[in-house]
């Protein structure tokens, strides 16, 4: 017998709030016209998630030249691999430089960097589309339905 697992569809705020729990991610951009991922922290602040950046990062270069801002993805998840159980979250959202100082400076206050070195930007991400699934424990059986994809809907 093997164990079924099957995949649900979170909601956005579902998904704010799973991102919110873990600390790290990964961030996905275009960089010299080619696709980069650098994981970083965050914090997530209503529809916004926030990272700090060394000046003249990849991602703050992007940044800077987008002038009103960057279409990035973002991606967190927590996943247990020995029960093989977990969540995954995707934001596709526009990256902007925080300007205003009293802003950057809380958010500095609150997002500790993981590497040395001066974090001195601070970049906002919003949430414009969101997408995320839960994987979860499905029923025993003797074999998958190979009439079902993996979310479990019934395939035509």
């Amino acid at each position: 017998m093997s164990y079924q697992r099957r995949m649900e569809e979170l909601t956005k705020p579902q998904c704010l709030e799973l991102m919110s729990t873990v600390q790290i991610g990964r961030l996905v951009f275009v960089h010299h016209a080619l696709p980069a991922i650098r994981p970083v922290n965050h914090l997530v602040e209503h529809e916004t998630i926030v990272i700090r950046a060394t000046v003249g990062s990849a991602i703050t270069e992007e940044v800077m030249i987008g002038h009103r801002g960057l279409v990035v993805a973002y991606e967190a998840d927590a996943i247990d691999t020995a029960r093989q159980l977990g969540w995954s979250v995707i934001v596709i959202g526009t990256a902007e430089l925080v300007t205003d100082r009293l802003a950057a400076e809380r958010y500095r206050s609150l997002i500790e960097p993981w590497v040395a070195g001066p974090a001195d930007e601070v970049i906002t991400i919003s949430a414009e589309m969101v997408h995320g699934y839960r994987m979860v424990p499905g029923r025993l059986s003797d074999q998958a339905d190979p009439g079902t994809s993996v979310t479990g809907k019934r395939l035509s």
